[in-house]
């Protein structure tokens, strides 16, 4: 789910050509092993909008869903019919898109207890997920989502920023800020209103010793924010810039870094 819907099994990859099929599939996977009934999923294919043949026409996708997801050689099927609706029996598969979240959640807790290396191992585990936009975002841009699926993907996008952020941070700590600038420039572009991604580059930048690009950052964001929204950068960003004006040491790798790199 992190990326186009595909089912993997084993070395093979197989999608779902028809639209209405696939938004069927990925609100059961959001959902999977609770109900979902009738109206949640006529819902997330035709919104508020309903067709006349509404109910007939979802039986007919959970059909070819069936057929799609029905192993040579099986009995049964993992998605079942119960009163109200639907309900996708995962059984022993994994979903990417749980899995993601219970790293993040184990990596969260090593960064708390300071095993910045074991951390940020988990983080790039979680991040290395992701194929690409998820859950009908990006491609041609005609894919209109309802309440559960712009949810979850709106759930899973805040956890992958904060992911990267903590990934960051971990690199910061064990003193790799060299290596952490390329991706900081890039998370900069992609989230130009994420003030912390900012703030994290301006500290790797001033502790590669490049006071002058450190600064070149602050004034980049403050315009940004001052052009978009009218904004001062907030106060985290305004302290670091007086720091790096003033050449404050105690910016520089902590401790434990100077045993690492």
């Amino acid at each position: 789910m992190l990326g186009p819907l595909r089912i993997r099994d084993g070395n093979n990859y197989s999608t779902i050509n028809a639209q209405k099929v696939e938004v069927v599939l990925t609100v059961l996977l959001v959902r999977a092993d609770q109900l979902v009934s009738l109206e949640q999923l006529m819902r997330e294919i035709w919104g508020e909008d309903l067709p006349r043949r509404a109910t007939a026409g979802l039986h007919v996708y959970i059909s070819q869903l069936r057929k799609f997801l029905k192993l040579p050689g099986t009995a049964g099927n993992p998605v079942e019919t119960r009163a109200p609706g639907y309900v996708l029996h995962k059984g022993d598969d994994q979903i990417d898109a749980q899995v993601f979240p219970e790293l993040v959640d184990v990596g969260r807790v090593l960064l708390r207890e300071k095993r910045y290396d074991e951390a940020a191992s988990r983080f790039g585990q979680a991040l290395a997920l992701w194929r690409g936009p998820i859950l009908g975002q990006g491609g041609n841009g005609t894919v209109a989502n309802g309440p559960i699926i712009d949810g979850f993907s709106t759930w899973l996008s805040e956890i992958r920023l904060e992911c990267q952020e903590m990934l960051v941070e971990c690199q910061l700590q064990l003193g790799r800020h060299r290596e952490a600038v390329g991706m900081l420039y890039a998370l900069t572009a992609e989230n130009p209103m994420c003030e912390a991604f900012y703030r994290q580059l301006m500290l790797a930048l001033y502790r590669s010793e490049r006071q002058a690009d450190a600064l070149k950052v602050y004034q980049s964001v403050r315009k940004t924010l001052n052009d978009e929204l009218g904004l001062e950068p907030g106060r985290p960003l305004q302290d670091l810039q007086r720091a790096i004006l003033a050449g404050d040491m105690h910016l520089m790798a902590p401790p434990l870094a100077m045993s690492g790199h």
